[in-house]
């Protein structure tokens, strides 16, 4: 079974309920249907409903069986204004600012998330990636462990017949930390581990890159890699991880058995953690554009609840695919919830 149908069958066996804000754009209209319909997630939609309908008529989507929520109308709205107020108070935001806010979709729909309202949020098919982040930060927060720090990565799936090695990877990170120092590097792997971890349905095995492979080269840049690698040995020494490394080093078993004598991971990384965002990015792309791998995300990590981002490029199976894996990581969230392995900082910061 390839990874991202056992992402969207994991997401079947228990459905969360899911908000997009963006509820006039037809591609995110034609994925709230089709999650709806194949039950991978209970869809709410946050705008205008009458906006959307006639949208939706205008593209063939029957949107009868959706629920929406219109922030001009809503019964919650004060009290998500309230809760707004408490949130921003201390930045200077004022009782009539929030009440001004909360009738913006992506603001609504975030609250929706913190108040425990909706289990996971997406959005960005419109709205930029610093909003998206910025209202995510405020409102759902981070979480409270050492060192947090909020990044992104990619699903990257590799299933077409000229790929060398198929299933998933995650790469990390491709949107957010423009130069991410040793300790946020290592908090980047150390998150995207737990990603792997949720949504490959394998142990992760990560490669910290750079253009050195064991001291092979001497720069500022190598040291950062080197630094960042023993941290997260420190803090997870049962996880695999080979660092610092060249990339086909990462991914090639004969590369990894002649430049990496004493490899934890011979080779087949499943986890790519990029020095910075200028490799992270360019990376992504390149195997996105050139390669023929599916990129899913930019995936957000580091935050109270699942509140993910889209490219405003995407398409309509792109933003199913990102509902899915938003479905996955709210299942994750309540099961660490259960185990009592949560901790979390207040919103607003």
């Amino acid at each position: 079974m390839g990874v991202l149908q056992r992402i969207i069958e994991t997401a079947q066996a228990a459905p969360k309920r899911i908000v997009l804000c963006e509820a006039q754009d037809p591609r995110v209209l034609q994925a709230a249907v089709r999650a709806q319909q194949e039950r991978i997630a209970r869809i709410v939609m946050v705008g205008n409903p009458a906006q959307s309908v006639a949208i939706a008529s205008q593209h063939g989507l029957d949107i009868s069986n959706i629920i929406f929520t219109d922030p001009a109308t809503s019964e919650a709205r004060e009290r998500y204004a309230q809760q707004l107020y408490r949130l921003r108070e201390k930045k200077g935001m004022t009782l009539q600012q929030a009440q001004l806010a909360v009738t913006q979709p992506l603001c609504f729909a975030n609250l929706m998330l913190h108040m425990g309202d909706a289990d996971g949020s997406v959005a960005g098919a419109v709205h930029t990636t610093a909003d998206v982040v910025r209202t995510a930060l405020q409102i759902v927060g981070a979480k409270a462990s050492a060192g947090s720090i909020v990044s992104s990565f990619f699903l990257m799936i590799f299933e077409h017949e000229h790929h060398p090695t198929k299933g998933g990877m995650i790469f990390s990170d491709c949107g957010l930390v423009i130069d991410p120092d040793a300790q946020q590097l290592a908090r980047i792997a150390l998150d995207s581990a737990k990603s792997a971890s949720a949504l490959l349905g394998e142990a992760p095995r990560i490669a910290m890159l750079s253009f050195s492979t064991l001291g092979s080269a001497q720069h500022v840049n190598v040291t950062k890699v080197q630094q960042a690698t023993q941290l997260v040995r420190q803090a997870r020494p049962d996880l695999l991880i080979d660092g610092e490394v060249q990339l086909d080093a990462a991914i090639i078993p004969d590369i990894a058995s002649r430049k990496l004598s004493d490899s934890q991971v011979h080779g087949r990384a499943n986890v790519l953690i990029f020095p910075d965002l200028n490799a992270g990015n360019i990376g992504y792309k390149l195997a996105e554009r050139l390669g023929g791998a599916v990129a899913i995300g930019p995936l957000l990590q580091g935050l109270n609840k699942p509140a993910n981002d889209l490219s405003r490029g995407c398409n309509a199976d792109d933003v199913y695919n990102v509902i899915a894996v938003t479905c996955v990581q709210a299942q994750q969230l309540q099961a660490q919830a259960t185990s009592g392995e949560l901790t979390s900082v207040p919103a607003g910061q």
